[in-house]
């Protein structure tokens, strides 16, 4: 394997991984990371908060690393130890050996990975595709875990036919006028105010960066799942479901609605916001967040 994998070259490595400790630069409070080993590869983690404080572990989403916490990062780390990942096969500084293939193994590799770093009684936060594999986790070892937070998942609804099709082209085109009109898309609320559209137009830099610069192929990405009735009801950790009113994935109403149903043990919050909360609604997600991780 070479010296630079998964990245294209050693250039695509140098191109890359400087856009990338440049955003990190904006990171607000000091953090320690490391390179945890799973079956899977190594996987970057940055760590921060109080040494004693209870666990809380940060799952970004598709296209995401751990840097999509910076508007909320200072708040949790107040009294939590947090551990923020890049993902195992995504852009970011893990370094993947084992391609995950199906919904399991990102189970497997989260254990190993609360394995190697002596987690119990975790907090697990997850946004998107994050909060999916968390749900994920949460039904195969409960017991591992204290609480578990879903930002916007994709595990409630089928999304629509619509954004299937701009989802199989956003995985197959990589233009960057394509990737942009995607992820506008996909961020209404974001586009309409100057500051956050700047992220989604950092967002769109790093999509089209990562494109270029690692091996891996957006089509090659499992595909996440929704969680079936008995799934909700079986799922015994303490569960806060966050979603925003005008999140294209799915009617925020009817996914709220689909958990007291089946779920009411879960509770659900809904937003004026898009997909992207942390973005558009950070003192939000972060009121309601710890409010909930201290709840007894």
């Amino acid at each position: 394997m070479e010296p630079w994998h998964p990245f294209r070259s050693a250039a695509s490595q140098q191109e890359y991984l400087t856009f990338y400790d440049q955003r990190a630069q904006r990171w607000p409070i000091p953090s320690e990371s490391a390179m945890v080993p799973t079956t899977f590869g190594d996987t970057f983690v940055r760590i921060q908060g109080p040494a004693d404080g209870s666990p809380l572990v940060l799952l970004p989403g598709d296209s995401e690393t751990s840097l999509a916490w910076i508007p909320v990062i200072e708040a949790f780390a107040s009294e939590h130890r947090v551990y923020a990942l890049d993902h195992i096969y995504d852009i970011g500084r893990s370094i993947y050996r084992r391609q995950p293939r199906r919904p399991n193994d990102f189970v497997r590799w989260l254990n190993e990975l609360f394995d190697e770093l002596d987690l119990h009684d975790v907090r697990l936060v997850g946004h998107s595709y994050g909060g999916w594999m968390a749900s994920l986790y949460a039904l195969e070892f409960p017991e591992r875990l204290d609480k578990l937070v879903l930002l916007s998942p994709p595990t409630v609804l089928r999304p629509p036919l619509g954004l299937y099709a701009r989802a199989i082209l956003y995985g197959i085109v990589p233009s960057r006028s394509y990737i942009r009109r995607y992820l506008y898309w996909y961020a209404p609320d974001c586009v309409r105010h100057e500051d956050t559209r700047a992220t989604i137009d950092e967002m769109v830099d790093e999509d089209v960066l990562g494109r270029r610069c690692f091996k891996m192929k957006k089509r090659e990405i499992v595909r996440p799942t929704v969680l079936s009735d008995e799934d909700w009801q079986r799922l015994a950790v303490p569960t806060l479901f966050l979603v925003g009113r005008n999140d294209v994935s799915y009617s925020a109403e009817r996914a709220v609605k689909r958990l007291g149903a089946v779920a009411p043990h879960i509770k659900t919050e809904i937003t004026d916001g898009d997909h992207h909360l942390t973005i558009t609604k950070p003192d939000w997600v972060i009121q309601h967040v710890l409010e909930f991780l201290e709840d007894r």
